[in-house]
């Protein structure tokens, strides 16, 4: 069973922090962790517990990160407040029956929507006016060249035709 609770505090670790290793987790995924395996329901163990025994199970007082051995320790701690009246060993199994094949749940994440009116609004082949100069018949922005005004410094009016043409027929 231990091995299964390592490989759920590897995915809670690594989950959000593409720079995580796995073998450290950090107090956000550690609540996370507690959240999403139904250990923390605000009634026996609160967020508040979750911070105190985050704190209280690393040596280094403002340590950010915590090791499968302290999680362990929290584990134990935690075990007690949840199961209450079991020993020690019996809870610590018990938290961990919870933990067991679980993963980070992604719920609330925001995903993109299509409404009929933001399709209206994205398509740039429907663009009319000064803004569908902005864009290529691709609908890429064209960057600054379709946002500025570019002057004509010329010195012949815009819809003059035979620019240039002046000193040719002489």
């Amino acid at each position: 069973m231990a091995s299964e609770v390592g490989k759920t505090f590897q995915r809670f670790a690594v989950f959000g922090d593409s720079s995580s290793s796995g073998t450290e987790m950090n107090n956000k995924n550690f609540s996370k962790l507690y959240k999403d395996c139904g250990i923390m329901d605000d009634k026996m163990v609160t967020s508040t517990d979750m911070d105190i025994v985050f704190s209280k199970v690393n040596e280094a007082q403002n340590a950010r990160t915590t090791t499968f051995a302290q999680f362990h320790e929290a584990m134990k701690e935690l075990g007690q407040k949840w199961f209450k009246g079991k020993n020690p060993d019996e809870a610590l199994d018990n938290i961990y029956k919870l933990m067991e094949g679980k993963d980070p749940a992604t719920t609330g994440v925001t995903k993109a929507t299509t409404v009929d009116g933001v399709d209206l609004l994205t398509d740039t082949s429907k663009y009319a006016g000064s803004h569908k100069e902005r864009f290529g018949e691709s609908g890429k922005s064209k960057g600054l060249e379709g946002q500025e005004e570019v002057t004509d410094n010329s010195g012949y009016v815009s819809g003059y035709k035979r620019a240039g043409a002046y000193n040719k027929n002489k």
